[in-house]
């Protein structure tokens, strides 16, 4: 190397094998936890700080942990996984460029099982445990203590970690006079992935049910991430002297605890009160290998969730506890996954419900996906010039801070998974919108290192699952079946952008004829994520209030649009 290459990599920072700090980590699990070879993915996690343990802080956020993955493959016990600079990591791409200094290091063993899908196809996936797809807590995975380390600049160093922790069960949630739970085994599910799957939910009964045993009920699916249990409702009010000193940086709201607990006693005497409307509100259980929930479609990824949800467990749930099992009776509404959800439902069984309020949807067009234009734009990451290129943003606060890029973003995800394996949000995206790829895993939609665009597979996403493009593309026959059902809420400065994609939707609907559209679209002003419609309370609150918000607006819709001789007046009790 001569001189002047030298000072060109002093001044830029650059440096070679030579100079690079040589840390190593090696990582096994014991036999005291598993005898036998396992599949999955080995995370290293690097914290600042001890508590919460270094896997709970790995985020989107400025300060997040440090992260590296690993595929293996029957790993057998006392068996070293060796991380080097090689591995891909998260913020930082490599070990080597990990600054010294004083760590807390934890390692996680993400467990996959193997799948014999139906389309021929063999793939490694975590299967859900009742966790709700999260690697921090899945039932079985295994993880180590956190242990304080010193990486020292220039030294070689070698560290070993061992996992001789495991997840515990998650305990099933037990029935009380108001919410039940109900758990059945799908059979397109089972046939389509190769092994047993099952669909479960949560149901909030009426209050009276038990003594009007000839009322059927209207049914409300309250779409959205894993439901642990039936959240936001409680028959018991928050104790008085209940500890108010946490704080929440997001909405600048101090107790915000006791509030939540408030508003679901709040929700309670609402539901139990005399002239409240009574239905049955469901939250839906579909945690699969990739994620969290289904989206409730057919996926050629994921299996035909949208079809065992509305054929299986729907009638299942209604049988139960007397549903009216009839499209006008049926109503669809979250927000989030669950905006979208709402909307997808209307949209794909346009007969089987009667209305959705879909509030901050995750893109309904890929327009608007976030900030890219899949269609059009080359790269997810990057916008483009001929001189330069500026990161696209991923997320932001509702002044336009930056919070992280979507490069970022994906980075990570990568890092925690490949194949769509991350069990975080483009992933799912991608396992629920791709077709399936040779290797039996999604199609990219993008480079996840380079954010280079598919556009064939932008193009299957946009006939499949653009709800803008189909409802354009179908308006003739459609039209007439979502007409007055679709109701549409977003805050303008959502902090994912979902907001953009809500635009290009409101500006097709608005000039719909034959028939028109009848239907609403609303924006918060400087509102955030979770918005959905009421312009006279703050966000924090609003999002508490699902439940509730839609009640009147859903006794219209039923008032005005029932078949002759409806039920209108059994459970109107």
């Amino acid at each position: 190397m001569n001189r002047l290459t030298t000072l060109l990599m002093l001044c830029f920072g650059l440096a070679t094998t030579a100079t690079m700090a040589q840390t190593t980590f090696a990582v096994a699990f014991t036999d005291s936890q598993r005898t036998q070879p396992l599949d999955g993915r080995v995370l290293l996690i690097l914290a600042k700080t001890q508590s919460p343990e270094p896997r709970q802080q790995v985020s989107d956020i400025v300060s997040t942990a440090q992260i590296f993955g690993k595929d293996v493959e029957k790993l057998k016990p006392r068996e070293l996984v060796t991380f080097d600079g090689s591995v891909f990591g998260y913020p930082q791409r490599s070990l080597d460029k990990v600054p010294p200094g004083d760590y807390y290091v934890q390692a996680v063993l993400h467990k996959y099982e193997t799948f014999t899908r139906k389309d021929g196809h063999t793939v490694k996936l975590p299967a859900d445990r009742g966790e709700g797809q999260n690697w921090r807590t899945a039932p079985g995975n295994l993880f180590s203590k956190p242990l304080k380390i010193s990486i020292r600049p220039g030294a070689k160093q070698r560290f070993t970690v061992l996992m001789d922790q495991v997840n515990p069960p998650i305990p099933e949630p037990k029935d009380t006079k108001f919410i039940k739970h109900i758990r059945i085994q799908s059979k397109r599910l089972t046939e389509f992935w190769g092994r047993p799957m099952y669909l479960g939910a949560h149901v909030l009964l009426p209050a009276g049910f038990d003594e009007h045993p000839e009322a059927k009920y209207p049914l409300c699916i309250y779409h959205g991430h894993f439901p642990a249990n039936f959240d936001g409702f409680s028959e018991t009010p928050p104790p008085a002297d209940m500890d108010t000193s946490d704080y929440i940086e997001r909405f600048k709201v101090r107790g915000y605890k006791k509030l939540v607990a408030q508003e679901a006693y709040d929700f309670y005497r609402k539901w139990t009160s005399k002239d409240f409307p009574r239905m049955l509100i469901v939250e839906i259980q579909h945690a699969n290998p990739y994620y969290d929930d289904s989206y409730a479609v057919n996926s050629e990824n994921l299996g035909p969730y949208g079809d065992a949800i509305m054929y299986e467990l729907l009638p299942e749930i209604e049988r139960r506890f007397r549903g009216i099992g009839q499209g006008w009776a049926r109503f669809t509404y979250g927000g989030s996954t669950g905006g979208w959800e709402a909307l997808a439902a209307q949209v794909f069984y346009p007969d089987e419900f009667n209305g959705c309020f879909a509030a901050c949807p995750d893109p309904i067009t890929f327009s608007a996906y976030t900030v890219v234009n899949l269609y059009k734009d080359k790269n997810a990451y990057y916008i483009e010039g001929p001189f330069r290129r500026t990161p696209r943003p991923g997320q932001r606060d509702y002044l336009g801070h930056v919070k992280c890029t979507l490069e970022e973003s994906n980075h990570r995800e990568l890092a925690l998974g490949t194949h769509s394996r991350s069990g975080d949000q483009f992933d799912i995206w991608e396992a629920v919108y791709s077709p399936v790829g040779a290797d039996g895993y999604p199609q990219p939609i993008w480079n996840k290192l380079t954010g280079e665009i598919d556009t064939t597979v932008a193009a299957y996403w946009r006939e499949h699952y653009d709800l803008l493009h189909i409802l354009k593309r179908d308006w003739k026959t459609l039209g007439p079946k979502v007409m007055g059902k679709m109701h549409i809420y977003c805050g303008d400065m959502d902090n994912y952008y979902l907001n953009n994609a809500v635009y290009l939707m409101e500006d097709f609907l608005k000039q719909t004829k034959n028939p028109p559209y009848a239907g609403e679209v609303a924006y918060g002003d400087r509102a955030e994520h979770c918005w959905n419609g009421d312009p006279t309370l703050p966000n924090h609150i609003t999002r508490l209030r699902y439940n509730t918000m839609y009640i009147d607006k859903i006794l219209k819709r039923i008032e005005a649009n029932h078949p002759q001789g409806a039920d209108l007046t059994s459970w109107r009790y």
